[in-house]
């Protein structure tokens, strides 16, 4: 088996190339971020299982939200989605292969081409290192992001925080609350994406690596699509309940929850088990083909930039 573009790539071409594909997969799913975001802070803390619910699938909610609030307003936080995919993914994407490189290293030392191997446990482990490194540098862009696409003049869920641009909103918190308030939330984040990436590209890999070897598909867009289905089929599964506990800790103002634990308590105390996959279909709708453009334009952007760095290098 011959090294893939992103095994030879740099870490700083893995970066921008992960980056860029990112953004170009938040451009078409930043709307159902916005709808899976409202449907999660839906009935927040409401101990009454029968209230009645404004946004009733993803589809009434997006429809619901452009005719209240227009084009505009479905692709609300979409620069901070931006900003925020450069470094979530760059990281995410980028770090991948050089971590999990370097823990083949360590338990392969005898091995000629560790970086070859694929090990379940080691890209699990390595997935989500990444991932929580791309969560860290992220979690200012999520917090703006999350409030922005909260915030609605006609239909008001959760609690509101009005946001004329992501610099107004990040000199806005640190005014008030100091560096400390733009990662507030960040316990939160880790666990929500270091879940992700611990799923996202093992499943990912695996799954290629098996349609490989049984025949099923040959080296192409087809077989990029196919690993990429499942793959962010068990990226929704697994992160949801996590990342309806980021929507609400990131919207509070500070006085709902002192952390994820004590929202976890919160939202199942009041709104049961179930409160932890609200918005799922529309995670599942982000996710899926979030996931697909993502790793399918990632196929695109590693080579690009492996051959831009040879260039250069």
């Amino acid at each position: 088996m011959t090294e893939s573009a992103s095994q030879k790539i740099s870490t700083a071409g893995g970066f921008i190339a992960g980056g860029l594909a990112a953004c170009g997969a938040v451009t078409f799913t930043n709307p159902i971020e916005l709808v899976k975001t409202r449907m999660q802070l839906q009935g927040e803390l409401s101990k009454n299982a029968n209230v009645k619910k404004i946004y009733k699938n993803p589809f009434q909610a997006l429809s619901l939200i452009y005719k209240n609030e227009g084009i505009k307003g479905i692709q609300k936080g979409l620069v901070c989605a931006y900003i925020y995919q450069l470094g979530l993914n760059g990281c995410r994407l980028g770090l991948y292969e050089p971590t999990r490189n370097l823990i083949n290293s360590i338990f392969y030392p005898n091995e000629i081409n560790s970086n070859k191997i694929q090990n379940i446990p080691i890209n699990i482990i390595s997935g989500a290192i990444s991932g929580i490194a791309g969560a860290i540098i992220g979690s200012p862009m999520y917090l703006i992001k999350t409030r922005m696409q909260s915030y609605s003049q006609s239909i008001k869920i959760g609690e509101q925080t009005h946001y004329t641009s992501v610099y107004q909103g990040l000199s806005s918190i640190y005014k008030n609350e100091g560096l400390k308030g733009l990662f507030r939330g960040v316990d939160a984040a880790i666990l929500r994406t270091g879940a992700g990436s611990a799923v996202q590209l093992p499943i990912y890999n695996f799954t290629k690596d098996e349609l490989l070897k049984f025949d099923l598909f040959e080296q192409g867009p087809a077989l990029h699509l196919s690993a990429s289905v499942i793959a962010g089929f068990g990226v929704g599964i697994v992160m949801n309940p996590w990342d309806v506990i980021l929507t609400r800790v990131y919207n509070q103002k500070g006085d709902l929850y002192k952390g994820p634990l004590d929202c976890f308590i919160k939202t199942v105390k009041s709104e049961g088990f179930g409160a932890l996959y609200k918005g799922f279909e529309a995670q599942i709708l982000r996710i899926a083909p979030h996931t697909v453009l993502t790793l399918m334009f990632m196929e695109q952007t590693m080579p690009l930039i492996y051959k831009v760095e040879k260039i250069l290098l």
